[in-house]
């Protein structure tokens, strides 16, 4: 799908707001796949579509997650974590992206996972440090992310889960698995 064509689907589905950090995200996408020799226009498509279902009503979301048999434990959190998977179903769906890659990296762009991908981690770290962001770390992780996306995005999956914690939220299981990964077999770690 062409750029212009993915970006006009992608804007009849999100705010004006969320449309820019969407462009944001993307030119980051871009950005570190160059830097770290990923597939460029799987990483703009997937950072495109990473925020599609965000707007969608909470009760479309939890029941495609109940149809397509997801995770069951995301329902037991907070639903900021359903529009990942929801929205690699839809993107599938109303988007007609198949590309497995493509949609795994739009999965897993928040909670990421163990084993992540190279292209996943470009789209969970795009999606955290792309330059509309502002918040204690970002810019400590944005250098980081000029070295080694892996130093980067164990960054920033442990500054996600620092958050919760001292907000005192519950930490969806995969994130901790996700940062156990990095820590036992990250390369560059």
């Amino acid at each position: 799908m062409e750029r212009s064509k993915a970006l006009e689907l992608v804007k009849e589905q999100l705010t004006e707001k969320r449309y820019v950090h969407t462009l944001g995200v993307t030119e980051t996408a871009v950005n570190l796949a160059k830097a770290f020799g990923a597939d460029v226009k799987k990483a703009e498509l997937a950072a495109i579509f990473h925020d599609y279902a965000k707007f969608r009503p909470k009760e479309e979301m939890k029941q495609i997650l109940m149809d397509e048999q997801e995770d069951g434990r995301l329902l037991q959190f907070h639903h900021e974590l359903w529009h990942a998977p929801a929205g690699a179903i839809l993107v599938r769906a109303e988007a007609g992206i198949t590309d497995k890659e493509v949609l795994s990296a739009i999965r897993w762009h928040t909670t990421g996972r163990p084993k992540m991908t190279l292209l996943e981690k470009i789209i969970y770290l795009a999606d955290y440090i792309e330059p509309g962001r502002s918040f204690p770390g970002v810019d400590d992780v944005r250098k980081l992310a000029e070295q080694n996306l892996n130093v980067a995005v164990l960054a920033a999956v442990k500054n996600s889960i620092s958050f919760l914690m001292s907000k005192k939220q519950p930490v969806f299981p995969v994130t901790l698995e996700t940062y156990n990964d990095l820590i036992q077999n990250g390369d560059d770690v």
